[in-house]
Order: C-alpha cells, then sequence, then structure tokens
C-alpha cells in the first residue's frame, strides 16, 4: 500500500477515519465525507470520525453509490483505504434496497431477488409470527417489519404506496400576505422534490436535515402543496404551532378556516391541524392511555410533518408504527437522537431524503456566518470547595452555576451593545438571578404563553434588545434578528440542544450577516468535560470553535 504524506486522512480497519485538522485539505475532505459518517471525537489536531451501518444505509437512501464513499475515502486517505472496508461499505450499503416491502392487491408482501435471503430471515420468530402466511404481512405490522430487519442489518426499502388522504387543495403565493414577493429558494426546491422523489407511488417520506434558519417550514409548506392533502404538522410547542400557522396563512392561499390549532389551549380538527407533542403524549396517570392519540385517526391525514423530528417522544414513535401507510416527513436540524433512536428515525419516519450542511448555507448567504467561542473560568475557592465534595451529578450543577458568569455575561452585553442578544440557559434559579441583576426580562416554562409571546414579540420590533430565556427557546422559536448567544448553562452533553441554540441566531441579517454564539464554562469541571461533546455540533458543521480563557476576555 502506497504511502501518500501530503494527504489529511487515515481510514482504519475499523471503519474509524483520523482527519488532520491543520491540513490544507481538512475543510475539502471534511465536506466530502460528510454524508456518510459520522463525528466521533474532535479535539485539537485529529478528528475521528466512523463509518457505520446507518451512515451508510442513509447514504444509499440520499443517493449516494458505494463506489463514490469508497473513491472520496481513497482520494483523501495517506495509505489508501483497506481492502476489507471497500469490501464492507459495498456489502453493507447493497443491504439498502436488498429487501423491498410491496403490495399485491390488498396485502403487502415481502421480497427480495435473494429468496434464499427470505428464508433465512423467515426463520426468526420475531419475523414470522408478524405474517398471516409466507410473506404476506398482517395488516398492522409495517413498521414492526421495518424495526424488526433493521435490528438484523437489513433495512427495509418500502415501496408499497401511501393512502392519497382527504384532498385540500393549497397552492403557495406569489406575494405574501404581508405584500412581500414569495418563492422557494432553490435548495428549499430541492428539499421538496427529495421528498417526493418516486412521485405517487412512492414517494413521501423520510426526513430533510437543514440548519436552523434554513426555512425548514417553508419546505413544509412545499410538501403540502406538493401533496395537496390534509396534513397534520407535529411541534414542539404552542408558540411553534402558532408560528406554523401564521407562516400557512402569510405563504399560502388557504382560508383561515382551514386551519386547526390542537394545543392545550385550543382543540380544533381541521383540513390542516398543527399540534404539539405534549398534548399527544399527555395522559391523565401513568397507567392510562393517551387520549389525544386519536387524533393521528380524526381524519384522513395524507401527510403527517413530524418538527423538529429528532426529539420525537417514545408514545409517538409506536403510533407511527402503526401508520405507514400515511406520508411521513420529518424536519430537523441534526438527525442525533440522545437516546440512540436513530434507526427508529430511519424505519419509521423514513430515511434521510435531503442535507445540505451549516457551512454550505452560511458561504450562499443563507443564514448568518457565525463565529463560536468558549469562555472558560475560573472558581472562588468556596464553590471550588462544594465542588470537591458533591457527588457527579452535583458538580455539573455547582459548576454551571459559577456565579463568575455574571461578571462574563456583563462584559460581553457591553461589547455587544447594539446588538440582540439571547441569553440562555438550563437552570431557572440561575436564570432568576440572572434577570434580577441585570433587570432584563425572563422567559421559562412558568411564564403564561400570552407573555411570552409579547416579550418574543418585543424583540422582534426591537423594542426590547436583551432577552433571558430557558430552554422552552431552545425549539423552533423564530427570533431573526438574534445576532448574539450567551449560554450559561445546558443539558450536559446534548449536540442536539447545541444545534438548537446556535440555530437561534442564524437567520440571515440585512447588516453584516454575522453572528456570535458564546459558551460560558467553569474551567477543570464536569461542565467542561460535557462541552467537549457538545463542541462535536459544532465541529461537524465545519465552525471553528475558539476557547478564550476569561482573563484574556478584553
Amino acid at each position: 500500500m502506497s504511502y501518500r504524506p501530503d494527504l489529511p486522512m487515515i481510514v482504519q480497519s475499523d471503519r474509524t477515519i483520523l482527519l488532520e485538522t491543520q491540513h490544507p485539505l481538512f475543510t475539502e475532505a471534511r465536506q466530502a465525507i460528510h454524508g456518510f459518517a459520522e463525528l466521533i471525537k474532535s479535539p485539537e489536531y485529529i478528528h475521528t470520525y466512523r463509518i457505520t451501518p446507518l451512515s451508510l444505509w442513509n447514504a444509499a437512501a440520499s443517493g449516494i453509490e458505494p463506489e463514490r464513499v469508497s473513491e472520496t475515502l481513497g482520494t483523501y486517505s495517506k495509505y489508501g483505504v483497506p481492502p476489507t472496508i471497500v469490501k464492507e461499505i459495498s456489502e453493507t450499503m447493497r443491504k439498502y434496497g436488498l429487501i423491498k416491502l410491496e403490495r399485491s392487491g390488498d396485502t403487502l408482501v415481502l421480497t427480495s431477488e435473494e429468496p434464499l435471503l427470505l428464508a433465512e430471515l423467515f426463520s426468526y420468530k420475531s419475523i414470522a409470527e408478524l405474517f398471516d402466511e409466507p410473506y404476506k404481512l398482517k395488516p398492522y405490522a409495517r413498521g414492526l417489519i421495518k424495526q424488526e430487519l433493521i435490528r438484523l442489518g437489513y433495512p427495509v426499502q418500502d415501496v408499497a404506496g401511501y393512502n392519497s388522504g382527504e384532498a385540500c387543495p393549497i397552492g403557495l403565493r406569489e406575494v405574501s400576505s404581508q405584500g412581500r414577493p414569495f418563492s422557494l429558494r432553490p435548495y428549499q426546491e430541492e428539499a421538496v422534490s427529495a421528498f417526493y422523489s418516486g412521485g405517487e407511488a412512492i414517494g413521501g417520506s423520510g426526513v430533510l436535515v437543514l440548519p436552523c434558519g434554513a426555512g425548514k417550514t417553508v419546505i413544509g409548506l412545499g410538501a403540502i402543496c406538493q401533496l395537496q392533502t390534509a396534513t397534520l404538522i407535529l411541534t414542539t410547542n404552542t408558540t411553534s404551532v402558532r408560528q406554523w400557522i401564521q407562516e400557512l396563512l402569510d405563504k399560502t392561499g388557504l382560508d383561515p378556516a382551514m386551519v386547526g390549532e390542537y394545543t392545550g389551549d385550543c382543540k380544533e380538527v381541521k383540513p390542516i391541524t398543527v399540534a404539539t407533542y405534549q398534548i399527544l403524549t399527555y395522559r391523565p396517570a401513568a397507567e392510562e392511555e393517551f387520549p389525544h392519540m386519536r387524533l393521528f385517526s380524526e381524519r384522513d391525514w395524507g401527510l403527517i410533518i413530524y418538527d423538529e423530528v429528532h426529539l420525537l417522544p417514545a408514545p409517538v414513535f409506536r403510533v407511527t408504527s402503526g401508520i405507514q401507510a400515511t406520508r411521513r416527513l420529518g424536519l430537523t436540524a441534526t438527525l442525533v437522537r440522545e437516546d440512540g433512536r436513530e434507526e427508529d428515525v430511519f424505519t419509521l419516519i423514513g430515511p434521510k431524503k435531503y442535507e445540505i450542511p451549516w457551512k454550505t448555507m452560511e458561504e450562499q448567504g443563507w443564514i448568518a456566518e457565525a463565529r463560536c467561542q468558549e469562555i472558560r473560568l475560573p472558581f472562588e475557592a468556596k464553590w471550588r470547595e462544594a465542588y470537591a465534595h458533591a457527588s457527579a451529578r452535583q458538580k455539573f450543577r455547582i459548576a454551571a452555576e459559577n456565579p463568575r458568569k455574571l461578571e462574563v455575561v456583563r462584559q460581553l452585553l457591553e461589547r455587544h451593545a447594539q446588538d440582540r442578544v439571547l441569553i440562555i440557559g438550563q437552570y431557572v434559579d440561575q436564570l432568576d438571578l440572572m434577570a434580577t441583576a441585570l433587570q432584563l426580562p425572563l422567559i421559562t416554562g412558568k411564564v403564561p404563553e400570552k407573555e411570552r409571546e409579547a416579550l418574543y414579540s418585543q424583540f422582534k420590533k426591537g423594542e426590547i434588545t436583551r432577552l433571558i430565556v430557558s430552554k422552552v427557546a431552545n425549539f423552533a422559536v423564530d427570533l431573526p434578528d438574534a445576532n448574539v448567544a450567551i449560554q450559561i448553562s445546558g443539558t450536559f452533553g446534548s449536540r442536539q440542544e447545541e444545534a438548537q441554540r446556535l440555530g437561534r441566531i442564524l437567520r440571515p441579517k440585512t447588516d453584516d450577516n454575522k453572528a456570535h454564539f458564546y459558551t460560558l464554562v467553569t474551567r477543570d469541571t464536569r461542565e467542561q468535560e460535557f462541552s467537549l461533546h457538545r463542541q462535536l455540533f459544532l465541529v461537524e458543521q465545519g465552525y471553528p470553535y475558539d476557547i478564550i480563557e476569561m482573563e484574556a476576555l478584553v
């Protein structure tokens, strides 16, 4: 095997990839492997990626051929690609589509070009019991069979088609209700086309991965207009529900009477209905049923949109397993799930159909250029002593609530006196103290929805330029003019939370189109350890991540 020292990458036989960050080809190589490899570690000089079956199946579903994967690895690898890896890539990607779920009359059947494989799989009791007779699936088991087979290493390509659903004529406006010209951006059109690829017969099931600020809601509207069918939209909170409704009425010709809100405040079921995950997963007691899950069957939905699909609750997964004849669209900024259920997203919602890297969007001017900085702070002696005697979980919170963070926030607010700043944190007590000390408005889960919406509105209008928010603002809150985020505490090492918080400030700006994302971390603590994991998302997307000591902050 020849050695090419001028290249930036080493591909190892355990399917890991080592990539030199200081190499001139680093950015190019990182972008090239982004579609089929997952970032695992990102220390200063060498980043570690891993090729997994799921990453390869998602690549295959996106139209990437195994030859392209192997060729890309070979292009950047110092030592070439081990032959065993080339073989594994080919065999793994070949498994996507090797087994198909098709419709034969009124029944669903499993098919394959390799009958012996089907015979082998039917030797498993968990597979056989889902069928009435060989290869003819029980009506309720369309989702279950896909879950069982992916666990055995065989992702099913579902080409059995979908119910058309109740007709709902809808079209996009050329001029919004606000009088502004409107059309889908090129990448939004590409995303809708990728979702619908295959047309009426098989198009309409999968996940679209785009940055916060890229207009995923608008892509959802484009999908509804493509299908012209009754649609159930599920999202994270009441604020997001109302933003979806606002976009529907602003950018389509829908009569307001056709659009319903289904939340704790209002329960309307209309041809286009927007609901929260929370209302669906509500139940009076742990042993009782989920009364609002009937929403899935209250109309003949032709499409279900899962906003922030990486947050899908387990009970909604279970219902989704039983409604595989309805088209499903997942929207997200990251496929990372903290519970490791990425396979369930793949099988029950659909594979990744489209992804556009954050840095590509930034280079094209569709989202703001972001600078990410971690500021490390020391502990005062009495806090260091409390930290030393605390349990592991207590250590994280003590570090997160370091009082010296207030001092740094003051400095950053002075630095960004002319900007619109979000201060984001995990712990309500910490946020209360910060709001009191700085005399700034605060939004937490305790704040009534109307008051939240009033504060968001004031921030959008520029009537207030500083806002302290808890994790209730992590998801689907539209604050387009926010250009600075100061993260004072977070949920341990959550990469998905990092993605969402950065996304709060990435809407394109009218002036210099720049944004600043600060994370305050107590030095040499559990908080710093978890911060390394959170950074993975930012580094994976190509953002430079500067680390600054508090003493150097000027």
